[in-house]
């Protein structure tokens, strides 16, 4: 696959400023970062939306519902940094989890009755839920750990998406997979052996953590990533669009730019919890 230079620099200029500001979110305060938060989950679900609705043209999507789901998400965004920001865990958790997880059971059983295509309608708004909204959750907790944790995993997906398209298109001839064909193994192999040898030597150097650890999250950031990737590229193709929206040039809409990280967190998340003793959760 020749190298499209136009196209390269079009993405790697949508890269830099993705970059940038997420980085201007995680580095300026935790205010500003809640905000970032918000939006991408804001765009990212309007975006799903979208395309759930070209899939489905047929399954009844009222805009009050997509509308109640940014809600309750934004709600669930919103009492999670409340939680971490003033300090007040459980009394801010446990008394207001339940009362906010009603909501989306009464919107359930509203939207059930209300229509045939009710129950599918819920299915689609909660798997936004799960598929976008909890994700975010999850990359704020991260950031109220210690802002190195995100800020690592986003460049570690710039990095591994770069150099992806890099290698496969001056070495790339085995297709990967019929979701997306210009992904090939060569290049797929590359970004994730140089993403995972770019943390390694960060690892060796800095005093954050271990060297192992930061290889392990480069392994989310490269197969997690690279599989958000293939997820949102199989949406697109159910519903028949080269992008989910027209937001960033290069590269679509939101969801296009944050498929990767979407998928990526989660698994990030879970290594940290686990095997870093960096994550003490009380919000729960």
């Amino acid at each position: 696959m020749a190298l499209n230079w136009p196209t390269f620099f079009t993405r790697l200029g949508s890269a830099i400023v993705f970059c940038i500001v997420m980085m201007a979110g995680l580095l300026w305060n935790e205010w500003a970062f809640m905000a970032l938060a918000a939006l991408i989950q804001f765009l990212c679900l309007r975006d799903y939306f979208r395309l759930v609705q070209k899939i489905n043209p047929d399954t009844w999507m009222p805009s009050w519902l997509m509308a109640a789901i940014q809600l309750f998400a934004f709600g669930m965004l919103a009492l999670v940094f409340a939680a971490f920001h003033f300090d007040m865990g459980y009394s801010i958790g446990i008394p207001l989890w339940p009362a906010l997880l009603c909501v989306p059971v009464l919107l359930m059983l509203l939207a059930v009755l209300s229509k045939k295509t009710g129950l599918q309608a819920v299915l689609e708004s909660f798997g936004g839920i799960f598929y976008i909204s909890l994700p975010v959750v999850l990359l704020l907790c991260l950031r109220h750990q210690s802002l190195v944790l995100p800020l690592a995993l986003i460049l570690m997906i710039w990095m591994n998406d770069t150099m992806a398209y890099l290698v496969g298109s001056f070495i790339g001839k085995t297709p990967f997979s019929p979701i997306s064909p210009k992904k090939t193994w060569e290049g797929t192999a590359g970004g994730a052996i140089l993403t995972i040898a770019g943390a390694a030597v960060w690892g060796h150097f800095t005093p954050y953590y271990h060297m192992t650890d930061w290889m392990a999250l480069a392994l989310c950031a490269s197969v997690a990533g690279t599989a958000g990737d293939l997820l949102e590229s199989k949406l697109k193709r159910m519903a028949n669009v080269k992008d989910s929206g027209t937001l960033m040039p290069g590269h679509g809409g939101a969801l296009d730019r944050f498929d990767s990280l979407l998928v990526a967190t989660p698994f990030a998340f879970c290594y940290a919890y686990l095997f870093m003793d960096t994550l003490h959760l009380t919000i729960f």
